[in-house]
């Protein structure tokens, strides 16, 4: 496959991570970079999912891992032949393939076998041993095509058929004696300009003559061998070449190699290794979802850089990225929250600024690039900042928030504190959903030394909509806190009409006496004031955990 520059948020997206990266792979494509796409790792949100069908625009990629799989390394596609082409064909085409083999494929492209070089000797050989004739599986057909030769009388010649070969070239008797202990065989006989030779073969009604250099039979013989239902071709070449080109239009399937077992392009590298170990060639074809041939991998590929590379925007963490990063390389980070413990082999390029929204950020950057924000793009930034904001009310926004909201209502003429409101309803309610989707929709994990902990949030216009199944918010929460062995586990629900929030906390009893929050109810805390998780929630949360290691 070719290079693929995928743009990722954090794992659980929520609107800000999945609109920044939709809105900068179009930047990227705008300022004429190739390859970059818009991905996700986690499921959209409600209000997502509803802002991308206001504006009927689609979302970007799922991709919810990016474990090492056989597609990141292949370097393309690949010559493949038809099983019913002769090997003469398919050795033009080998010699030039890339890896040096060549997948056999049917009628309808599925692979049936590999031709290599280990194969193809050892299936010749056998063919060429002189101690040892054996018969060549072949058909006139391939015969005339291999070598070119030009028709005279061909009775059945797509048929395959074992061919006993057998070279007119000794004293007549001696050769009637030859043609007499193989009569029950099916016979190829080639033979130069001797037409005793090829009189010899007509009566004995042998199933092919094959006249070398040029040479013609006589009226007369011809019409005999018509009448006896041989065939009769005429070869551009002497003697020697075409016996070897006869045992080279055998079809490529009888010389191929067909324990190769085919891969498909989502195989995890460490499932297709085995195999290509075990492979005498070291390639293996790779195949899609329908066994048709897509190209080949071999274990040279898996010493090159994987075609895969990142770019995160809305987070910086290790903990927030996309299964499996770690195996590709990061190109460039666009964030707007804390810097976090995530570091790279090599230099990239790193925005951080303390803004209210990313999508605020890429709004920048089309600008400082002098791209024109096409309207789709505008409709999606627009979103992402009033979502990330809170429409402007968030103690995160700045005035780059607010002169950026302005910019891009100018653009889409959509009025902002009716669009913001909109999309936070579409977000806020929770009647239907499960509590584990609630609380996943929006989760991201933190470490602070040796502790670590995660916090959901979901912004609400009613808390007691979620103060209500308590229970079953508590129950996902605890289960996740033990399962992931963390302290505690958090979900931070946000009234968005009044602009506090309350927080169900399940926690690790010897963490439990850190909270001194006002409590609602058993552990409920309510947070005057708190709507922003990275900018007031998680710096309190760092400062306690900081004075629980003093």
């Amino acid at each position: 496959m070719e290079k693929t520059v995928y743009i990722f948020g954090h794992k659980n997206p929520d609107t800000d991570a999945v609109v920044s990266a939709a809105a900068y792979a179009k930047l990227k494509e705008l300022l004429g970079y190739k390859n970059y796409v818009a991905a996700r790792a986690g499921h959209l949100s409600p209000q997502t999912e509803y802002i991308f069908n206001k504006f009927k625009i689609k979302a970007p990629e799922h991709v919810s891992e990016l474990n090492p799989k056989t597609a990141f390394y292949m370097t393309g596609g690949c010559a493949t032949v038809n099983e019913n082409s002769s090997l003469w064909e398919a050795l033009k085409k080998i010699d030039s393939a890339q890896n040096q083999v060549l997948p056999v494929v049917d009628d309808k492209g599925y692979y049936k076998s590999l031709l290599h070089y280990n194969e193809f000797a050892k299936n010749v050989l056998l063919l060429m041993n002189p101690e040892k004739k054996t018969p060549v599986t072949t058909s006139i057909d391939l015969i005339m095509k291999t070598m070119k030769a030009q028709p005279i009388i061909v009775k059945n010649q797509a048929e395959l058929f074992k061919a006993s070969i057998l070279v007119g070239s000794s004293a007549t008797e001696s050769f009637v004696h030859k043609l007499e202990q193989h009569k029950s065989e099916q016979m190829v006989v080639i033979a130069s300009n001797r037409p005793e030779i090829h009189e010899q073969c007509i009566d004995a009604k042998v199933r092919l003559l094959v006249l070398t250099s040029g040479h013609v039979l006589s009226k007369e013989l011809r019409d005999k061998a018509e009448k006896n239902g041989v065939s009769v071709i005429i070869s551009p070449y002497g003697t020697s070449s075409t016996s070897m080109l006869i045992a080279y239009s055998t079809p490529v399937i009888v010389m191929a190699d067909r324990s190769i077992p085919a891969v498909r392009a989502d195989d995890t590298i460490g499932k297709i290794k085995p195999l290509l170990r075990e492979s005498p060639c070291r390639c293996l074809p790779v195949v899609d979802a329908d066994y048709k041939v897509l190209g080949v991998i071999s274990e040279s590929d898996l010493l090159r850089e994987p075609n895969v590379e990142l770019v995160f925007v809305d987070h910086n963490e290790a903990s927030q990225a996309v299964e499996g990063f770690e195996h590709y390389k990061l190109l460039e980070v666009i964030d707007h929250h804390r810097i976090g413990t995530l570091s790279t082999k090599n230099p990239i390029t790193f925005i951080n600024k303390p803004v209210g929204s990313t999508s605020t950020l890429i709004t920048g950057l089309f600008r400082e690039n002098k791209i024109s924000i096409p309207l789709e793009t505008a409709q999606l930034l627009l979103c992402g900042i009033l979502s990330d904001t809170l429409i402007l009310k968030s103690t995160t926004t700045t005035d780059v928030d607010r002169e950026a909201v302005e910019y891009l209502s100018a653009i889409t003429n959509l009025d902002p504190q009716s669009l913001g409101e909109e999309i936070i309803r579409a977000g806020s309610s929770i009647v239907g959903r499960g509590a584990k989707e609630v609380i996943n929709q929006d989760l991201k994990e933190y470490a602070e030394g040796k502790i670590s902990y995660s916090v959901s949030q979901i912004e609400v216009d009613n808390t007691g909509d979620v103060l209500s199944r308590k229970k079953e918010f508590l129950d996902i929460l605890e289960s996740s806190r033990v399962a992931s062995k963390r302290a505690f586990a958090a979900l931070l629900v946000t009234d968005i009409t009044k602009l506090d929030s309350i927080m169900i906390l399940a926690v690790d009893a010897k963490y439990k006496a850190l909270f001194s929050y006002p409590k609602v109810e058993d552990d409920v805390y309510y947070l005057k004031g708190v709507v922003s998780r990275k900018k007031q929630l998680i710096p309190m949360l760092t400062e306690l955990l900081a004075s629980a290691a003093d």
